[in-house]
């Protein structure tokens, strides 16, 4: 009889156990097998974000990002991460359709990736698809307030919530995916009163990001906090400059190969001695 292992692994119900215990919900994207290991220790929920679109392939926004794309990081996450739950972002596209085309999609998404949650974006829109995906043991992560897949429509990367008028239907919003069965929700570019006010009436982890600290956990594009980013979001607050020493290092390491100094320290291939 084969031995069988327990998984370390952080589940749902313990990212929804969260809110009771009053304990803030750590969050990063991720996109790599390499910073996946470096995150693993220190974060609750590691997101393969759509983001992806342009933190890593350079794009204008995340509305080219195809769900082979989310797979193909989503993948390479999971062969970094031991401990976190890793949640992958269904792209533009791949869910709108129907609830059955999107259970399809994110069944595939884990199949292939092992990854423990999706995270699909809209309100009470959303709700009859959050309603099918969890009946069918997908784990869905809801996404209310500014939804960059809709970009367009709101005519650009505004705040949400800065006025009273505005509430009711985010509100309703945070309600239904409740009620959906989602186990958590991201709120995105939100004035803190409301992000306040819905984190208290719902039942589930909110995961603020640029919504205020008034939220049950918080989250960043990794690239954003680490100074990758040459215009990053106003709300991040930058706890490296890695953009500017990597610039460096690049300069320096181009010095030394322009002077002949490469690589730097005695060659250790030396030719072996013959007799």
């Amino acid at each position: 009889m084969s031995a069988v292992v327990e998984s370390k692994r952080i589940s749902v119900p313990e990212i929804m156990a969260h809110k009771a215990a009053h304990q803030p919900v750590v969050c990063l994207t991720c996109y790599h097998a390499h910073t996946a290991r470096l995150l693993d220790e220190h974060v609750d929920l590691m997101l393969v974000g759509d983001s992806l679109g342009m933190v890593i392939h350079g794009m204008e926004n995340s509305l080219g990002v195809t769900l082979e794309m989310m797979i193909l990081h989503g993948q390479a996450v999971m062969r970094g991460a031991q401990k976190a739950l890793v949640v992958i972002d269904m792209p533009f596209g791949s869910y709108e359709e129907s609830p059955q085309v999107a259970f399809r999609n994110a069944a595939r998404v884990m199949q292939e990736t092992g990854c423990q949650a999706v995270k699909l974006e809209g309100g009470t829109r959303m709700a009859e698809t959050i309603h099918y995906l969890t009946q069918r043991g997908v784990p869905v992560m809801a996404h209310i307030g500014l939804t960059p897949q809709r970009v367009q429509i709101f005519g650009g990367f505004k705040t949400q919530g800065r006025t009273a008028a505005e509430w009711p239907e985010i509100e309703a919003d945070a309600r239904a995916v409740t009620e959906a069965g989602a186990f958590s929700v991201v709120l995105e570019a939100m004035a803190e009163p409301l992000a306040a006010k819905i984190t208290a009436e719902v039942a589930i982890p909110t995961v603020g990001i640029g919504a205020s600290p008034a939220c049950d956990g918080q989250i960043l594009v990794m690239e954003d906090m680490l100074g990758l980013n040459p215009k990053p979001p106003k709300f991040v607050r930058q706890y490296a400059s890695m953009g500017a020493d990597i610039a460096a290092a690049v300069k320096a390491y181009a010095a030394d190969v322009r002077a002949r100094t490469f690589p730097g320290k005695e060659n250790v291939y030396q030719m072996k001695k013959v007799g």
